[in-house]
């Protein structure tokens, strides 16, 4: 009997010019590169000039998704950007990129799930796509997270850069078995009693500032592992998969020991996972849609392609997407 799948058609991605290495933030912070590596697995990363917005990294990447997936932006009617650092407070940045591109049909949002946001993004487009109610989706990741650090906080500004990536999802008939194409799986999940753990210390309805990333480091890891690899487990045992059964695990970006640490948990062979840390450093929403894209340009995902997209977020949010190239 067929159903209706999204099937990823397209991806793209963006990254500011400018890249600040290790060595670069030591001029400025009580830090060192050797300092930097052993806690984080970070060498460098993107960071947006001051005129670069959300949307223009945001939109570029769409484009590059949109040229790959040969797909018009005529044809698309529905627009999901996740994001914590808009352009404006209102309107979203969907929006705006909706408007850059040239869409005119559908309707165009920001959902906001912290580094959780590009599943939680993909959750909801798959499901506007299942239900017959959209066609084709642009799915964006883009943030300038470098506008919310506090740059004399060496225990934070060292972790994060800028960039955008994208992905064009089409609902496409399938047999509804184990070898569909596209999106098999979402979960997401969230639990506001860890707030406080990893925050920005302001808001339009609170201080009527942007504020500053505040973070329990060490909080923050031992939850990410726990819950990362509990959705994992979920999402597995939900479409009968088994872990060696996935090609390639394409996790947020946050921590090499997180990364490491999951990899521990479940078995999952090193060559599996797509690491993309040392370069881009912890991008937020756009981490996830950055290493499928890096993935993409290797030849690592290819049809047929069983892949576990996987994060977690300030909230805290985390999820899990499991899907076919």
């Amino acid at each position: 009997m067929a159903i209706l799948r999204s099937v990823i058609r397209g991806v793209g991605a963006h990254l500011p010019k400018r890249i600040v290495t290790n060595d670069d933030l030591a001029k400025i912070v009580d830090t060192s590169d050797a300092w930097i590596r052993e806690r984080s697995g970070i060498l460098q990363r993107h960071i947006a000039d001051e005129k670069e917005l959300t949307s223009e990294l945001g939109a570029a990447a769409a484009k590059q998704a949109l040229i790959r997936a040969g797909i018009d932006p005529i044809d698309i009617d529905l627009v999901v950007c996740a994001t914590s650092t808009p352009d404006r407070t209102f309107p979203a940045t969907a929006v705006k990129i909706q408007s850059m591109l040239g869409v005119t049909k559908g309707a165009a949002f920001d959902i906001q799930a912290v580094c959780s946001g590009f599943v939680f993004a993909l959750a909801t487009a798959d499901n506007f796509l299942k239900a017959g109610q959209s066609k084709r989706a642009l799915v964006i990741g883009a943030e300038t997270f470098s506008r919310i650090l506090d740059w004399s906080d060496r225990s934070t500004c060292v972790l994060f850069g800028d960039g955008a990536g994208a992905v064009v999802l089409e609902a496409q008939p399938q047999r509804g078995g184990r070898e569909d194409r596209g999106i098999i799986s979402t979960l997401i999940r969230s639990d506001g009693r860890f707030e406080e753990l990893l925050y920005v210390d302001g808001g339009p309805g609170s201080t009527k500032t942007v504020g500053h990333l505040r973070m329990n480091g060490r909080e923050v890891f031992r939850h990410a592992v726990q819950k990362i690899s509990g959705v994992i487990e979920e999402t597995l045992v939900e479409t009968g998969y088994a872990a060696d059964e996935i090609d390639l695990f394409i996790p947020h970006q946050a921590n090499k020991r997180i990364l490491d640490g999951i990899a521990k948990k479940l078995n999952v062979a090193p060559e599996k996972i797509v690491m993309t840390l040392d370069r881009h450093g912890n991008t937020s929403a756009a981490s996830i849609p950055l290493a499928l894209n890096d993935a993409f340009e290797a030849h690592r995902v290819k049809e047929g392609s069983l892949i576990l997209m996987e994060a977690m977020g300030g909230g805290f949010t985390w999820g899990a997407v499991l899907a076919r190239w």
